[in-house]
């Protein structure tokens, strides 16, 4: 039996490169907020979104991260702060193509994958490396999580433009060629 996976949907990001708000851009009918809300939903046994309260209006509650600087840092603490369970995948708002297989198979090895921090398993237990690097100005998420997940890593792609939003688009489109079903779960 496997531990109790906590989900974090990190919303709290500026969207410069973006030129507005990404959670709130559409991706095959929905936003990216309720895309990722939703497979979160699909993954774990808890979730919960973390960012700047009230600066978006979104469908589900958001708890504020409590600090004025963007940085994923900062939601990774404040989620792993409050939830519930020691197991914590956090996953970005602008990473369309993860599924709930993808953030269970993280979960399980208590993992992030080999391309980076995030999306990526922390637990509670990294708080205060976390939090030491915070209050030093050390923002990277690099090395917290030793643990390496080998994945495809077509599923970690971000979108940072609408450019890039189109480009993951079709991108599922053919990975939903290749492996049917990937869109809905996998």
């Amino acid at each position: 039996m496997s531990a109790k996976l906590s989900g974090v949907l990190l919303v709290g990001g500026a969207s410069t490169r973006f030129g507005s708000p990404k959670a709130l851009a559409r991706f095959r009918g929905e936003t990216l907020a309720e895309r990722a809300w939703r497979v979160l939903g699909e993954a774990c046994d808890e979730r919960l979104a973390v960012g700047k309260k009230g600066e978006l209006a979104l469908p589900f509650p958001v708890l504020d991260d409590g600090a004025e600087l963007r940085a994923p840092i900062v939601g990774v603490i404040a989620g792993l702060r409050a939830t519930a369970y020691d197991t914590v995948v956090f996953l970005p708002v602008d990473c369309p193509l993860v599924t709930p297989g993808l953030l269970r198979a993280l979960g399980e090895a208590r993992a992030v994958p080999q391309t980076g921090p995030l999306p990526g398993v922390y637990a509670s237990a990294d708080l205060p490396e976390l939090e030491r690097r915070l209050a030093v100005g050390e923002l990277s998420l690099r090395g917290v999580n030793p643990t390496v997940l080998e994945v495809d890593e077509r599923l970690l792609a971000n979108a940072n433009t609408p450019r890039d939003l189109s480009a993951l688009e079709q991108d599922l489109a053919a990975l939903d060629e290749e492996r049917p079903g990937l869109a809905v779960d996998s």
